[in-house]
């Protein structure tokens, strides 16, 4: 009984392989087109440099998130940055930054 079930395991195999080669490949996630920002945090102070190379516009706006409770988190307001443009966004808290980022919103 287990001499069958081998022999029949070993002829399907063969299908599945040929199955699973013959599958098409998964289609590739599609690139966002959003602008490439860089973040630097100086001290109580943060700069977002922000370059689109895509042809679409993108507006982006920084984000503070401060260290201390009784000091407010900070965002800038948003910037449309136009294809091949640049822009810069700086924001700061009153002693240190916990964390910046940077968010994008299409067109």
């Amino acid at each position: 009984m287990i001499c069958t079930a081998i022999r029949t395991a070993a002829k399907a195999a063969p299908l599945l392989l040929v199955a699973t080669t013959l599958a098409a490949p998964a289609a590739a996630a599609p690139r966002q087109q959003q602008a490439e920002c860089h973040t630097r945090i100086r001290n109580s102070h943060a700069t977002a440099d922000c370059y689109n190379g895509n042809a679409t516009p993108d507006r982006v706006q920084l984000h503070l998130r401060c260290a201390h409770w009784w000091d407010p988190a900070m965002d800038t307001a948003p910037a449309t940055v136009d294809p091949t443009r640049h822009v810069t966004l700086s924001q700061r808290c009153w002693l240190r930054i916990r964390e910046a980022w940077v968010s994008h919103t299409p067109g």
